[in-house]
């Protein structure tokens, strides 16, 4: 597929203000430079037209987390393998605060984990989840330098 697919930032939550505009182009070149990893893997990434980012109160956040993954509480970030990726921005704010991040940038963060699971990456294990994070912070260097 020699096109990009199309990315839309949908803002569900009301309680924090969030830069909807900025989150998309950041989406956009994220996809970019995920898509030039595992080249010729066929990946859910590579194989969606779309890609929709779902920013979500803790409240909503729980209920998929029960739902999919049959968990109490929010989490922070959801994917699903048809491009559709959920974010707590209430849960993004807390982990910002707890590990001294703005909250844009914990939310590209996530951003990013959800683009690379629809990439085929997996943080099941200690060794893979280690591969993942320095693949998170190279993507989140080289998207946020565009």
């Amino acid at each position: 597929m020699g096109k990009w697919p199309c990315v839309t930032v949908h803002n569900l939550q009301r309680k924090i203000s969030v830069n909807v505009p900025e989150l998309e182009k950041f989406t956009g070149n994220a996809v970019q430079h995920s898509l030039q990893l595992q080249k010729g893997k066929q990946t859910d990434l590579r194989k969606s037209g779309e890609i929709f980012i779902w920013l979500v109160s803790d409240r909503r956040m729980a209920l998929l987390h029960r739902r999919f993954l049959g968990q109490s509480g929010p989490t922070d970030v959801l994917t699903f393998q048809h491009g559709e990726i959920f974010i707590s921005v209430e849960t993004a704010q807390r982990h910002a605060r707890a590990f001294g991040n703005s909250l844009l940038r914990e939310l590209k963060l996530y951003i990013v984990h959800g683009l690379l699971h629809l990439h085929g990456f997996d943080d099941q294990t200690p060794a893979d989840a280690r591969k993942m994070k320095t693949t998170e912070e190279k993507i989140l260097r080289c998207a946020l330098s565009c």
